[in-house]
């Protein structure tokens, strides 16, 4: 009998449920929704048993579509969003919403940390280059101080991974790649910040047991096969952070790969070459553990896909009426006007910063900005600057790592962005470096599966797992003649961000 993988990927407003072979091939897939809370414009939750809905609808949907003998899934592990709070008490029950990662509600108390422990000093221990009101440990802080009975009767403190093991298999666990942005992990002993825990007030017997992400945690459960319509022969490893998982679903598990993942964010992860951590003497890109235990990589995230779309939505409504006519996506329509304009754009440069900058500027008050365009410039051009804006960030970034003494040999490319062969080739000839794309799109849901093939033992290494399970669809090379436009472009790029920091201060709304 053939033996399948199942694999989740819990984010942030949908968890996908896959089923692979052993081979890689995705066999059924289910994509279940939930609504985030948002009572307040710094509010974001979701109740924590939405996950589990989640998942019970989506393996049932899978097993149905598949049709195929639960008894035949042998492995299951699990992509999860970073930072997400969940707490729960003496018989397991949420003590309230969970706390999204995007929840900004405890400002005031990350200045608090900040006052306590200085950035250098969490820099150095966390790999974070600062403490923002995303970590878990400003949100503990932010219950203590404002829900004090709640936080009285804490018995756990969970992420979004760490609970959704508990409920398959009954064991607290968790691994590094997700709790290094929490801000009470140590990343380079690999145990919890004694100071930290003792300023929020948090015991470690209230945290998870750490282990590894493809260690086996356990089989799954006789209750929740009954909820999942699996069997208990399922065998549950640790699985990873979602920007670890994609990262490793597309192959990067050895030094040498730098991996950006275009969705509405864009993020970035560089595998390091040792076996301990490598920090940036000037603080300027975060250090993660990597989902392939010892290792390590830059990992940072800022504006992606998400100004592509705000340039779709707002100035391109005639596109989105033909490719609904044609029964295309809307940006296949883009990408061929963006074809039909040279590299460089005519001088036409943007700023990609609708949101604020985020890595490696780290700036709040900066704008989006549309910087040489005259008389010649037309839609298509705008079109072609924002892609070329994304690149010049993934360069930026690229930059870093390679400052650090990083050596980069390939990128390889997930996320939406991924499919528009344009856009690649433009990243291509921006950072003068091979793209490579892979079959697989599901990138996060693969590499849980290659966490679950690993501690089941149908494959003996993570690296092992991802040969046999990945396969490359196309390799964009750049082009010597395009590289140079870009290179002085790039540089005009920087200098237009230098020059209006100081104009951004002064339009902080």
């Amino acid at each position: 009998m053939e033996e399948y993988i199942l694999s989740l990927d819990a984010g942030t407003t949908a968890s996908k449920i896959s089923l692979f072979d052993t081979r890689g091939n995705l066999i059924s897939l289910s994509t279940q929704e939930y609504e985030l809370l948002t009572p307040t414009a710094l509010t974001v939750e979701i109740s924590a048993e939405k996950f589990w809905e989640a998942f019970k609808l989506g393996t049932r949907e899978v097993l149905k579509h598949s049709n195929i003998d639960p008894g035949s899934i042998k492995a299951f592990s699990l992509s999860a969003q970073g930072e997400t709070l969940i707490i729960i008490d003496k018989e397991g029950k949420p003590l309230r919403n969970a706390i999204s990662w995007m929840d900004n509600r405890a400002q005031e108390q990350a200045e608090i940390l900040s006052k306590e422990f200085p950035n250098d000093e969490v820099y150095k221990i966390t790999g974070q280059v600062s403490i923002v009101p995303t970590w878990p440990a400003a949100k503990l802080l932010w219950i203590k101080q404002n829900e004090p009975k709640i936080f009285e009767r804490i018995e756990k403190v969970l992420l979004v991974e760490d609970y959704l093991i508990w409920k398959l298999t009954g064991q607290f666990a968790c691994e590094g790649s997700l709790i290094c942005s929490t801000v009470y992990w140590n990343i380079t002993t690999e145990k919890w910040w004694d100071e930290m825990l003792e300023f929020l007030g948090i015991s470690p017997a209230q945290l998870p047991e750490i282990r590894h992400s493809g260690e086996v945690i356990g089989n799954i459960t006789a209750n929740a096969a009954r909820e999942l319509g699996l069997t208990t022969n399922l065998i549950v490893s640790m699985g990873a952070l979602d920007q670890a998982c994609g990262t490793i679903g597309v192959g990067n598990v050895k030094p040498g790969i730098f991996t950006e993942n275009t969705g509405a964010a864009l993020a970035i992860c560089a595998t390091q070459d040792k076996n301990t951590p490598t920090f940036d003497k000037q603080r300027r890109i975060p250090v993660h553990y990597h989902g392939i235990p010892k290792r390590y990589m830059f990992h940072t995230f800022t504006t992606g896909g998400m100004v592509l779309r705000w340039y779709r939505d707002k100035f391109c409504q005639e596109i989105i009426n033909v490719a609904k006519e044609k029964g295309i996506d809307a940006y296949k329509l883009i990408d061929e006007m963006v074809r039909e304009i040279p590299p460089g754009s005519d001088g036409l440069v943007m700023l990609p910063h609708l949101q604020g900058a985020m890595a490696p500027e780290d700036n709040p008050n900066a704008k989006g900005v549309f910087f040489g365009f005259t008389l010649k410039h037309g839609k298509a051009h705008f079109a072609r600057a924002i892609m070329e804006a994304i690149a010049f960030i993934v360069r930026r970034n690229l930059d870093i790592v390679e400052d650090i003494n990083i050596k980069v040999n390939e990128i390889r490319v997930l996320g939406g962005g991924a499919r528009s062969d344009i856009w690649n080739q433009i990243k291509a000839d921006v950072t003068g470096k091979t793209l490579v794309r892979t079959v697989n799109e599901e990138a996060a849901c693969l590499g849980a599966a290659i966490f679950a093939g690993k501690g089941a033992g149908i494959y003996s290494s993570i690296e092992d797992a991802a040969s046999q399970m990945i396969s490359i669809k196309k390799k964009y090379e750049p082009n010597n003649s395009n590289m140079k436009i870009y290179s002085n472009a790039y540089q005009k790029y920087i200098k237009l961000y230098e020059d209006l920091i100081d104009l951004f201060s002064l339009s902080k709304s």
